[in-house]
């Protein structure tokens, strides 16, 4: 026995997952008042194992926090990670240890002191913020320098709960002291709390100063490898006072570019490339010192970028990623290392295409020919995508290299000639791009497309070929009957095949109209009588109504000169390239997007004198107040509704019910002076909620809006297939989260609906208590109403529920005061704020003035905006809301200057509501 007894006391601790037998929660709690050291251990290990697996141990607490009292340094440890995972869950408890954590900061041993301090920093939990102060106090003054870095990382902590705390207690100000520190450890913490604290709050608090930036240069070379990293990246944020300063950085910098660590590598690139930008500046001349010593970093700083791509696929990936942006930034840095870039039998394929891309930014007419020998080998491989990506590659070179375009053709042709079914389709779609960028000059190469038209069998594919055939209808002697062999498939053509069958025809009649009357008449009928596409539809009654009001109008717009297309080569926009390169090596620089377009911080800026901020502009919205109070009184209390002013004319009464004109064509209205501003309500956002085969031939689509001050559900109901006219419908609400039920359960359809017909109507709800739901603690409220509507005539019953949108529950009264504002968004606990950030949205969507106009329309009201500090071109709108039934919503907009992406931040004391709120807000960001 005595051998296994000791294995199992040396052995893994993978022998704590294994399955325990039932009762273990009894058996442990047992161990873990055992007197032996050793089991007491162990009892500890299996329930931090357990509760890594997830098992809930949460009922062990008070058992597991009476092992806290030993000086044993392992127990201690595997103590406090069990109060740091269940600190939040059991806040009341976690006060219990507050004594040992003050006791062991004070422990003679710097390793206890410092897990003390760090475990206390950990446990997020507010209550235990107010005794940390002092501990923390005392250890960012340690003597021993493994305390002190270890209390620099847990101010930043303590900054992300209690921002106020850290400031009142000088916090930041002894950090600024760590980083004259002597031990280079201490100063690389201190350098990371601070970025971090600047981060979190968008001030720079980091500052760095002359005699600052030489303690970081000293600390550099001594300090840990993630040390560096952060040091590096402070550097990067820092602007020279002119290039010689620049230049001094630089060659302390340059060191780090052979360090194993490649996060340490590209850090030293992002500095270096930074200060690049200053050192050949409007100060330096092409033949002086400055433009000596660039081209000499240039040198230098291919060799680290070659040496990554000998790394794991992943590091590779990464490098690459990087690699792409810093040749569009400087593409000379690896112009004579295209070769390395060449793509190896066993590259996983997200690394091949990302050559691939480099490949084609780095081609020139130096080395175009090794490339296209290169890419012609690529386009035989087995990687389906990746032969699509090289015979695009191809294409582009000719797009990129008007003297190497025929050779990039001849290749294009031999490719041809394989008559592999993918690499001939994308051969095509290159092609169009040649004809594009050089019109007239490779049109002989249009019989060999015509040969291979069978081949095609791909949308984007069909698109490129019709293309052709229709802008060179004239060289092609048989271009009708080749369009005519796509118009047999017209109906079952993807859409773009149809928008360029049907604009090659019409090129093709302009061009040859004796031979292709028919044949255009055919596909316009096609496209307006038979499609259901509107873009199709609409396109062809444009070119209808062209060629039969004025076909000489029809040749000017449908066979006018094209603007020649672009390289795209280096697609990214100047001022976004800059900020991507300032993130190299993050996960911008991966992405290829600013982090606001995908990172939403979970605490805002805060301000000393209030948490919004605005007192920043305070002068400016005391000069706009008594234009806002003008608005506010005439568009929303004397309104009486929730629409707004469109032609700006606030003296102008706002009434629900406008005055007809008095002719029937309202001509006086559009040339003469209106009588009164009619109200403009917002459309419904109408959705698909009833399929006919569920509701006996009816199809219903529904959406919610608030029109004069009433509730309405809109409801457009479509008779696909009933015989039976739609005449009556009767309609119930069930109980929902609203509280909305009918005003009136009949809707009387006059006339009713035959079958193909439809009909729109809509229902007045009215908000009834009795009606409401009670929404479960902790849970969002469910915007799902559902309803049952009844065929009165048939006797048929049929059901839906329809996603309520919060807008149309939003009062004309919901413009709050400002002080009001900041009151009650200081007074709202940080658990009831909800945040998001919505992408892609219209351009529009990010103007704050074309914003506020639109959210006014649906009643949600701008309250104040103002920059955001140190953040050039952000700017963040603060709105407020209110609803029919007393609910305030208030929200925090933050917007960048040519980022089509917003920060959304909502406050409320009903938070179960704040999601449908979030999600009102976002929605009308993306409508146009």
């Amino acid at each position: 026995m005595a051998p296994k007894d000791n294995s199992a006391a040396g052995g893994s601790d993978s022998r704590f997952f294994t399955t325990q037998k039932k009762g273990e929660m009894h058996e442990l709690r047992l161990e873990l008042h055992s007197t032996d050291r050793n089991t007491k251990v162990d009892a500890v290990k299996k329930v931090i194992a357990s509760m890594t697996v997830g098992k809930d141990v949460s009922g062990l607490f008070t058992d597991v926090l009476n092992c806290v009292q030993t000086g044993n340094i392992e127990l201690k440890k595997l103590v406090y990670l069990y109060l740091i995972n269940y600190a939040k869950t059991q806040p009341e408890l976690t006060l219990l240890a507050v004594n040992t954590f003050v006791k062991d900061a004070n422990d003679p041993n710097p390793l206890i002191r410092a897990l003390a301090v760090r475990t206390m920093g950990c446990i997020r939990v507010d209550r235990i913020t107010e005794y940390l102060c002092e501990p923390l106090s005392r250890a960012l003054r340690d003597e021993d320098p493994y305390v002190r870095k270890t209390a620099a990382v847990c101010v930043a902590k303590l900054y992300d709960i209690a921002p106020e705390l850290v400031q009142e207690r000088g916090f930041i100000e002894t950090l600024h002291d760590l980083i004259s520190d002597s031990n280079p450890s201490v100063v690389a913490n201190g350098v990371a709390a601070l970025s971090e604290i600047s981060e979190t709050s968008g001030r720079d608090v980091m500052k760095i100063s002359p005699s600052v930036l030489q303690k970081l240069l000293a600390a550099l070379n001594e300090c840990t490898e993630w040390g560096q990293v952060f040091i590096l990246d402070s550097l990067a944020k820092y602007t020279p006072a002119e290039a010689r300063e620049a230049e001094g950085i630089i060659e302390r910098v340059t060191p780090r570019l052979q360090h194993a660590n490649s996060a340490v590598v590209m850090s030293a690139v992002k500095v270096i490339l930074s200060y690049m930008d200053v050192m050949g500046g409007a100060n330096s001349t092409p033949g002086g010192a400055h433009a000596e010593s660039l081209r000499a970093l240039t040198r230098k700083l291919a060799p680290p970028l070659v040496t990554l791509l000998n790394s794991e696929p992943e590091i590779q990936y990464v490098a690459l990623r990087n690699i792409n942006l810093i040749v569009q930034k400087r593409p000379s840095i690896l112009e004579n290392e295209i070769k390395v870039f060449f793509c190896k039998y066993n590259d996983p394929i997200y690394v091949k295409m990302e050559k691939l891309e480099i490949i084609i930014k780095l081609v020139s007419e130096r080395n175009i020919d090794q490339v296209l020998l290169e890419l012609k080998e690529y386009a035989t491989e087995v990687d389906v995508d990746f032969v699509r990506k090289s015979v695009s590659a191809i294409g582009r070179c000719a797009v990129k290299l008007e003297r190497a375009a025929e050779r990039c053709i001849g290749v294009l042709l031999e490719l041809i000639q394989t008559k592999v079914n993918y690499v001939v389709q994308e051969s095509v779609i290159v092609i169009k791009d040649i004809f594009r960028r050089y019109p007239n000059r490779y049109e002989s190469i249009i019989a060999t497309l015509c040969d291979n038209l069978d081949t095609l069998d791909e949308p984007q594919a069909k698109a490129s070929m019709i293309w052709i055939i229709g802008e060179y209808a004239e060289r092609i002697d048989n271009a009708d009957e080749l369009l005519d062999t796509f118009l047999e498939t017209f109906e079952e053509e993807d859409p773009a095949v149809q928008l360029q069958l049907l604009t090659a025809t019409v090129k093709c009649f302009l061009k040859n109209p004796e031979e292709t009357q028919d044949m255009v008449q055919r596909v316009l009928d096609l496209a307006t009588e038979e499609s259901d596409n509107p873009d199709l539809r609409d396109r062809g009654f444009i070119y209808w109504r062209l060629l039969s009001t004025d076909p000489e109008a029809a040749k000017l717009v449908v066979l006018g000169d094209k603007p020649v297309i672009e390289d795209d080569t280096f697609r990214l926009e100047p001022n976004l390239l800059n900020v991507l390169v300032g993130q190299i090596a993050t996960l911008s620089s991966i992405y290829h997007k600013p982090p606001e377009a995908f990172v939403v911080r979970a605490k805002r800026s805060t301000g000393e004198d209030d948490d919004l901020g605005l007192g920043d502009v305070g002068e400016e919205i005391e000069e706009g107040d008594e234009e806002e109070e003008y608005e506010d009184e005439n568009d929303v209390d004397g309104g009486g509704s929730g629409g707004m002013d469109l032609l700006d004319m606030g003296g102008l009464a706002v009434t629900d019910n406008a005055a007809p004109p008095v002719n029937g064509s309202g001509m006086d209205d559009l040339f003469g002076a209106a009588p009164a501003a009619a109200v403009v309500e917002p459309e419904a956002r109408m959705s698909k909620v009833c399929a006919p085969e569920k509701s006996g031939g009816i199809e219903l689509w529904a959406g919610f809006r608030q029109v004069g001050g009433a509730i309405k559900l809109e409801l457009d109901v479509r008779n696909v297939s009933s015989n039976v006219p739609v005449a009556n419908l009767a309609i119930q609400l069930n109980k929902n989260a609203f509280g909305l039920s009918p005003a009136a359960q009949q809707v009387v359809c006059n006339p009713p609906i035959p079958m193909g017909g439809s009909g729109k109507h809509s229902v007045e709800l009215t908000s009834n208590p009795n009606m409401m739901v009670q929404v479960p603690a902790g849970q969002p409220a469910s915007p799902q109403i559902q309803v049952a509507i009844k065929n009165m005539t048939t006797g048929l019953v049929f059901y839906f529920a329809a996603n309520f949108a919060l807008e149309a529950l939003f009062s004309t009264d919901g413009a709050l005061e400002r002080a009001a504002f900041i009151e009650s968004w200081k007074s709202i606990d940080d658990k009831k704020e909800l945040y998001g950030a919505v992408n892609e949205l219209p351009v529009a969507s990010t103007d704050i003035d074309q914003v506020a106009a639109k959210f006014k329309m649906h009643r949600i009201f701008l309250i104040a905006r103002r920059p955001v500090p140190n953040a050039e071109g952000q700017e963040v709108a603060y709105f407020s809301m209110r609803t029919l039934t007393g609910m305030v919503f208030m929200a925090e907009l933050t917007f960048k200057q040519g980022v089509n992406a917003a920060k959304v931040c909502l406050k409320t004391e009903n938070i179960a509501y704040g999601v449908q709120a979030k999600v009102a807000l976002e929605t009308l960001l993306r409508s146009q």
